[in-house]
């Protein structure tokens, strides 16, 4: 059957992971709000497979709720057999052997849990567009990073003081002593990547004070560097004397042979070994990024003091049997310990608004591809017969693209204020520029400082609301 066959006679679209966090009245995450946005965008919603449904509407995208598949031969057994056209999913990993003749959408940054052979992105070799909902949890995932940072940095044992003060076991004066304390101000952080959690986390990192070193592809270099960040030539650069490291690349292209991605142990000894001693490793991308036999090793000798991993653990409901990215980490818990914080990939899937978002993006992004032939977002190469439909994120996230910055220029006070400050800010340089004895500097400081400082302000601030933040994208 076409792929317009397919669509006169109702397209079938799984959704296999949960469009709602927020759990209902019975106990159960609820996906109502995403399941209310697609019926009124047109399309039917069934809480269920397609093989219950019965009778498709013609001509509508009907989409199948079924948030619990897990293991691929649940996947295979659900849709091995060509029984959906399209893929909304978020964590789960999609078989490779699970076709999917329409596209398919992760709900969130990156695709490599898209393992379907349908799509013509870096991990398949088909002809159906590949999408993703970049940024949607940017800042989310940048958040839990940095969750995991303060565990460990600063230092201070907060849940002991708190039971000591609350049963009135503590004198400030001679106590207080015997809780030292770092803070982030001043320790380094090695970020790698320079994609929209990337850059998330190191603006977090620079808001608290810390030395912030960013490694990307050299074209990011300028931008990386406007924004303040030190840029490092290569990842053991990025690494070298860092107090904390973390890690947001994917895992790029695949080897069909071997079946290895090629940043698979991208983080191994000689980037782990450049780090400052008793350094926190966090990796709340991919799994398989770092080495974790050398990770180990670096935790044996105090290079690395703590880790923070976040990657998918699968157990099979038939014999326990797990799978996953996570599996290798479990092998260190024995050995060290609380000096581990494992995650199931969970960084970004904390947040109901934020998934209810991606959520209502993917499927915009699954009608525009289906109904309108239009890609938004697409990875890897453009399917023949489609249009780009360019990218969308929210704002404030991965830089400043045209529309956003024509729609601040629409705003005709903003544009007619920030124009003002603009010149008060440049007069006040270019006089200054003129003054060479340091007496004249300071008294010209102090007689225009504060219009200075105001019109910096306010060009600041409009920035932010307008999310001008970043490179330009054009």
């Amino acid at each position: 059957m076409t792929a317009e066959n397919r669509t006169a006679t109702g397209a079938r679209i799984l959704i296999c992971d949960l469009i709602g966090l927020r759990k209902g009245p019975d106990g159960v995450p609820d996906p109502s709000e995403a399941r209310a946005y697609i019926e009124e965008t047109g399309g039917a919603f069934h809480a269920g497979g397609v093989g219950d449904s019965g009778t498709l509407e013609a001509g509508k995208l009907h989409y199948f709720y079924l948030p619990h598949l897990s293991t691929e031969a649940e996947f295979l057994a659900e849709a091995g057999d060509g029984q959906y056209d399209a893929v909304i999913a978020a964590a789960s990993f999609i078989p490779e052997a699970a076709v999917f003749p329409l596209g398919g959408v992760r709900i969130g940054a990156g695709t490599g849990n898209m393992g379907s052979r349908s799509w013509g992105g870096p991990n398949g070799g088909g002809d159906a567009p590949l999408m993703n909902t970049p940024g949607i949890n940017s800042r989310t995932t940048a958040q839990m990073v940095f969750k995991a940072i303060l565990k460990v940095r600063p230092d201070l044992d907060v849940d002991d003081m708190a039971n000591r003060v609350a049963a009135g076991d503590f004198d400030t004066g001679k106590d207080l002593r015997d809780y030292p304390t770092t803070k982030l101000e001043g320790l380094r952080l090695g970020v790698v990547g320079y994609g929209n959690i990337g850059r998330e986390v190191a603006k977090l990192g620079r808001a608290f004070g810390m030395d912030v070193t960013v490694h990307a592809r050299p074209r990011h270099r300028a931008w990386i560097e406007s924004e303040g960040f030190r840029f490092a030539d290569d990842i053991v650069d990025a690494a070298r004397d860092a107090d904390v490291f973390s890690v947001h690349v994917g895992l790029g292209a695949r080897d069909p042979e071997t079946g290895r991605y090629a940043n698979a142990g991208l983080v191994g000894g000689t980037v782990l070994s450049a780090l400052a001693d008793n350094a926190l490793v966090v990796n709340y991308d991919r799994g398989e990024l770092v080495d974790v036999a050398a990770l180990g090793q670096a935790m044996r000798s105090g290079k690395v003091g703590h880790a923070a991993i976040d990657a998918d653990l699968f157990k099979d409901a038939s014999d326990g049997a797990l799978s996953g990215p996570m599996l290798p980490y479990l092998d260190l818990v024995g050995e060290f310990g609380d000096r581990l914080e494992l995650l199931p990939h969970a960084a970004a899937d904390t947040d109901h608004p934020t998934r209810v978002a991606g959520a209502r993006q993917a499927v915009d992004q699954i009608r525009a591809a289906i109904l309108d032939k239009r890609v938004i977002n697409g990875k890897g190469k453009l399917p023949t017969g489609y249009t780009s439909g360019g990218g969308v994120l929210p704002k404030g996230i991965g830089g400043v693209d045209s529309p956003r910055l024509a729609n601040l220029l629409e705003q005709h006070e903003q544009a007619q204020q920030a124009a003002k400050d603009a010149a008060t800010i440049a007069a006040f340089f270019e006089k200054a520029a003129g003054l060479n004895e340091p007496s004249e500097l300071r008294a010209y400081a102090g007689e225009g400082g504060e219009d200075l400082m105001m019109a910096m302000n306010r060009l600041m601030a409009l920035a932010h609301a307008g999310g001008l933040d970043g490179p330009f994208s054009g």
